[in-house]
């Protein structure tokens, strides 16, 4: 049995602030942890729809919050399938959270493929039952390509270099499992490698889930789900998410000004309730250190005005 420590628990309870009867999304539902505390909260009548694209994760959360019965609906779904894949009796939400993170899994099951520290198929599928694996991604993506996603995504030293090593070692051997991509990073970096392997790892998982993309579609579709005086929350991971978040969340709660004489034309729909993002304090990263890299932001609608287009 995996232990799970929701990140960032107390806080984000803060911030959504559920109540009992509310409704809620849990866009990400990993292990369970904060749907759990959500529904606690919002008990006795609260609902809670809950997404996520793995099955075992599904499966564990599932049992996890079998206590709460049908105030509880778990979906096999990517929130980039949002609003599609909501049943029809759940299209608006009081409360709204992804939390963008890897689950206890993800990382602590090797045949996953997910971290460097143990050998494994590289496999880096969030949902295993569909799309290209890491060891496909590499195998078959261009040069230029593979080069731009260890820049992009990992901020990888010396791009360039990893990626020709990988192209040239595929042609003789393919890179199918963990301790390949070790050796060639070695090959390439030396006694350095070991720094930069937890770049390398997140540039391809991200690249390997599309995880830009989604989170583009997340931070497009989610505030139009909201009630009235809904929450939305988001934890993020790394810089390149954090930004997307901020970014999307300022341009939400901008005003509306005129080209010409610069008066607000229409106030803004959405308020930032994070003036800057939520931190991990000492002893969450003590307990928790998978904690230590979240960043929390959220926005509220304002009620009376209407939801988005």
């Amino acid at each position: 049995m995996h232990t799970h420590t929701p990140v960032l628990l107390e806080e984000t309870l803060e911030l959504l602030a559920p109540k009992p009867g509310e409704c809620a999304l849990d866009c990400t539902l990993g292990l369970g942890g904060h749907s759990e505390a959500i529904l606690r909260l919002t008990s006795p009548s609260g609902q809670l729809v809950g997404l996520d694209a793995d099955t075992e994760n599904l499966a564990a959360a599932t049992k996890r919050l079998e206590q709460f019965g049908s105030r509880v609906h778990v979906l096999h779904a990517n929130f980039r399938e949002l609003p599609e894949c909501l049943p029809l009796e759940y299209q608006t939400f009081d409360l709204i959270l992804a939390d963008l993170g890897l689950s206890s899994p993800h990382i602590d099951t090797a045949e996953r493929g997910f971290t460097f520290r143990s050998d494994s198929d590289l496999d880096m599928r969030f949902d295993q039952t569909r799309g290209m694996t890491a060891a496909m991604l590499i195998a078959s993506t261009d040069r230029i390509t593979l080069r731009d996603i260890f820049n992009t995504y990992g901020e990888v030293p010396a791009a360039h270099r990893l990626t020709d090593a990988l192209i040239d070692r595929r042609t003789t051997k393919p890179v199918r499992r963990s301790s390949d991509l070790v050796d060639v990073t070695k090959g390439v970096y030396g006694y350095k490698a070991h720094d930069h392997l937890p770049q390398i790892f997140q540039a391809l998982r991200i690249a390997v889930n599309d995880e830009m993309v989604v989170l583009e579609s997340l931070l497009s579709e989610a505030p139009k789900l909201l009630k009235s005086g809904g929450r939305f929350a988001v934890i993020s991971y790394h810089s390149l998410e954090d930004r997307l978040v901020k970014q999307a969340m300022k341009r939400l709660a901008t005003d509306e000004k005129d080209p010409i004489t610069g008066a607000v034309s229409k106030k803004a729909d959405f308020e930032i309730l994070t003036a800057k993002p939520i931190v991990p304090g000492k002893k969450e990263v003590t307990d928790n250190p998978r904690s230590r890299s979240a960043h929390l932001r959220a926005i509220r609608f304002l009620e009376g005005y209407t939801p988005l287009p």
